[in-house]
């Protein structure tokens, strides 16, 4: 199997169990009177995979592309340019006088 492929079916996964996790704490802490909507819904183990595979699509697409773009190379050197040596002089400048009378 190639790596990419081994990759996203990996990260998919990962995406699901975070989801899982992230179901059950929401069910813990009874957000939104949500456990309360389930448990007495006669439809509510329907709903509870609803949502658990809505976010899981979420948090799959999330943790995959979190894995691409942490596989970038890092930068070599200065990340903000290069340090340029800078001398500052007073500037001269030219007044006329003038008098109101």
């Amino acid at each position: 199997m190639p790596k990419l492929i081994r990759l996203y079916i990996t990260q998919v996964a990962w995406g699901f169990v975070i989801s899982a996790i992230f179901v059950g704490v929401l069910l813990a802490l009874n957000v939104a009177n949500l456990r309360s909507l389930i448990t007495g819904s006669d439809i509510g183990l329907i709903a509870l995979l609803m949502i658990w595979f809505m976010n899981g699509i979420v948090f799959a697409g999330v943790q995959f592309a979190y894995a691409i773009m942490s596989m970038a190379e890092k930068p070599q050197g200065p990340r903000r340019g290069t340090p340029v040596a800078v001398s500052f002089k007073p500037a001269t400048v030219k007044v006329e006088e003038t008098r109101n009378i």
